[in-house]
């Protein structure tokens, strides 16, 4: 490649063996964050897609019965699995309750109190589901603040570690004349501007996926308070009849 009558793989040819190992560290960095970028774009895309599609239809449903079949079939949505946690926890603790009652001889419905506490199973059960799905969104993305903040100053190495090789070229040929001391100091500042080339999209990745990040758990926290509302209504409502 030749821009401006530079021949960047001549020069990279050219470079100490400490360039190239900074080179290739950054190359890793670089392929791995652009890995992740694409996955991550992806999973939080499908998440507010999916997302979106199963809020419309759990207010549409008229129980809480088909809302949990419509998650059982986006797999890929977090609110989904929200919800389908919860959904499980509420009805261990009615059958639970039932079960209860029914030793004890009573035909009637659980105890206010038996139902309250189930309430607040449910509502421990969707903190947890909120935690792992807050963890499950965040893996790997810190990966991409990592490399925005190492990247840089590899590349700094690189290029401090060219320029020491060609001062200590000048000391041993004796010169100081440009045609001598501009070809090591060109390689040397390659290894400063692939480490910029690598943070900068990372650090912008990193900006925009917390950012996304953090729109997700408002929704999960805002579905779970609604969702809890509609068991502890069903619960005020059951102890009136």
């Amino acid at each position: 490649m030749t821009h401006s009558g530079i021949d960047i793989f001549q020069i990279l040819g050219n470079a100490g063996w400490m360039v190239k190992f900074v080179l290739f560290l950054l190359l890793f960095f670089s392929v791995t964050s652009w890995t992740i970028i694409i996955i991550k774009w992806r999973y939080i895309y499908r998440a507010f897609h999916d997302s979106a599609v199963f809020t419309d239809y759990f207010w549409k449903s008229r129980d809480l019965a088909s809302a949990f079949n419509k998650a059982k079939e986006l797999t890929a949505c977090p609110m989904a699995r929200i919800f389908r946690i919860g959904y499980v926890e509420l009805k261990k603790t009615s059958q639970a309750g039932r079960g209860a009652a029914g030793a004890a001889g009573d035909e009637a419905m659980p105890s206010m109190t038996g139902r309250i506490s189930g309430a607040d199973n449910v509502k421990r059960a969707l903190r947890r589901a909120i935690t792992s799905e807050t963890t499950r969104m965040t893996q790997m993305v810190p990966f991409l603040a990592t490399t925005g903040n190492t990247t840089p100053f590899i590349g700094l190495f690189g290029t401090v570690w060219g320029i020491m090789s060609s001062f200590h070229s000048i000391g041993q040929q004796g010169s100081a004349s440009l045609a001598v001391v501009a070809p090591g100091i060109s390689e040397a500042l390659i290894a400063t501007a692939a480490g910029l080339a690598v943070a900068i999209p990372a650090v912008i990745a990193f900006n925009f996926f917390m950012q996304k990040i953090r729109v997700v758990e408002s929704e999960l926290i805002s579905f779970s308070a609604d969702f809890l509302n509609i068991i502890e209504r069903d619960i005020l409502a059951g102890s009136v009849k």
